[in-house]
């Protein structure tokens, strides 16, 4: 009996990026330190079941045959609850955080590449990134390792 396997490798490469900035503002920064042309993707990463959503914006390199997103992974909502203190009860609003990979809690962003590209290529790549003085830093995370990496294939 023939078994097949379904090759799950991950092919694409994944930074991990610290930054306090918006969204909008790091992909503007990313686009002038990379000569690349990051927009505001048409959709959004969301799922079902779950109230909140996370920004993407992506870059086509077709000389390069690279696809990059740069993905959000916090999700800041409000929320409502109600509390009892006393003999009256009272609504109180409050923030309420999510993330895409809850294993990497303190990554405010990702850089997804998908297409062939060389270990060198990705250390020059990341080496730019960290000289941009809005960035804390950045580095590369192997897919594999994470828990919840389906949240990432779209």
């Amino acid at each position: 009996m023939q078994i097949n396997e379904l090759d799950t490798a991950d092919d694409y490469f994944l930074i991990g990026l610290h930054s306090s900035e918006e969204d909008y503002r790091l992909a503007y920064l990313l686009n002038i330190c990379l000569q690349t042309k990051f927009s505001k993707s048409k959709w959004n990463l969301d799922f079902k079941n779950r109230p909140d959503f996370f920004s993407v914006f992506e870059f086509e390199d077709v000389h390069c045959q690279l696809n990059s997103f740069l993905i959000s992974n916090k999700f800041i909502g409000d929320a409502t609850g109600s509390i009892e203190t006393t003999l009256f009860s009272e609504n109180i609003s409050f923030s309420n955080v999510s993330y895409l990979i809850p294993e990497k809690r303190k990554v405010d962003y990702f850089l997804k590449i998908e297409g062939d590209l060389s270990e060198k290529e990705m250390n020059n790549t990341i080496q730019k990134i960290n000289n941009i003085n809005q960035i804390i830093t950045s580095y590369q995370i192997d897919p594999s390792t994470l828990i919840s990496k389906d949240y990432l294939i779209f």
